[in-house]
């Protein structure tokens, strides 16, 4: 096919030879097949950011920082400099998201280079050797879906042992291999640690999972797998071993009313703050 413009600079620079064909288009990228060497990898064009259906929103640049006051300050203004700056440290963090798993065991593509806005890596194939169907459209039999959402639970505990929480888990960014199921599409991972609503995103994932996995095993639905995974994070005592069982116990305790009621206060007071300061 037709090298398309954003992929000509990489032909130029001989990190790809030839551009095969389109695989997909999502939400915030164009994906192609291509030759390098002889390696058939893929190449992961990013979508401008007023072309992309997936906003950067506050809860997943939370805890992203640059070390340049200069380049932080212009994105905290806005400017084309800072704007510029942002779509470098949206693309980079799945670069960085994808050693950082690599490096732990979890199961995600190789990635190579980032360069001008164009992700490469690995192809991940499924058994017959072509390009690795996502798991919404494999047919899952009941033990096979018990398969996978073991092993993809265990993904998650292993992502969060290292620190990451993918924020946008579901059926549709997770492909199959023929060892299972591989997580792809990185760029709004969030640091747990550095997150104010990394245990929300946690739970968000799991139950994603747990509600696709539940039209064929209806008793992942309810399940509470996401908190229990978050608490026993939290208590530092999550490993890759950890036993789980899908059930958190009640709390023992009465709920604090009045602290709830003050947290939606200052809430409110932060947001009436921002909106009057934005607006200045």
């Amino acid at each position: 096919m037709k090298t398309p413009k954003r992929l000509q600079s990489l032909v130029d620079e001989g990190l790809i030879d030839e551009v095969s064909r389109q695989l997909m288009s999502g939400k915030e990228a164009i994906v192609y097949v291509v030759r390098s060497g002889d390696d058939v990898r893929c190449a992961k064009v990013y979508k401008e950011a007023n072309e992309r259906s997936f906003h950067q929103a506050v809860a997943y640049q939370e805890g992203r920082r640059v070390k340049n006051s200069r380049q932080a300050r212009a994105m905290e203004k806005g400017t084309r400099y800072g704007r510029k700056m942002a779509e470098e440290v949206w693309q980079n963090a799945e670069v960085d998201a994808l050693y950082r798993l690599a490096a732990a065991g979890v199961r995600v593509p190789t990635p190579y280079v980032c360069f001008e806005g164009v992700l490469l890596m690995e192809l991940v194939t499924g058994a017959d050797g072509n390009a690795a169907p996502r798991l919404n459209d494999v047919p899952l039999t009941p033990g096979l879906a018990r398969r996978y959402h073991t092993a993809l639970l265990r993904e998650v505990v292993l992502m969060l042992c290292a620190g990451v929480i993918h924020g946008d888990l579901s059926e549709y960014n997770i492909l199959v291999d023929a060892d299972g199921p591989v997580i792809i599409d990185l760029p709004q991972a969030i640091d747990a640690a550095g997150s104010s609503v990394a245990g929300a995103m946690l739970e968000r994932d799991v139950t994603n999972l747990a509600n696709f996995f539940g039209a064929v095993l209806p008793e992942l639905i309810g399940s509470q797998y996401g908190e229990e995974i978050w608490n026993i994070y939290q208590a530092g005592l999550l490993t890759a071993d950890t036993p789980l069982t899908g059930h958190v116990a009640a709390p023992d305790t009465p709920a604090d009313v009045g602290a709830v009621i003050r947290e939606i206060a200052l809430a409110r007071e932060e947001e009436a703050d921002r909106v009057m300061y934005s607006g200045a």
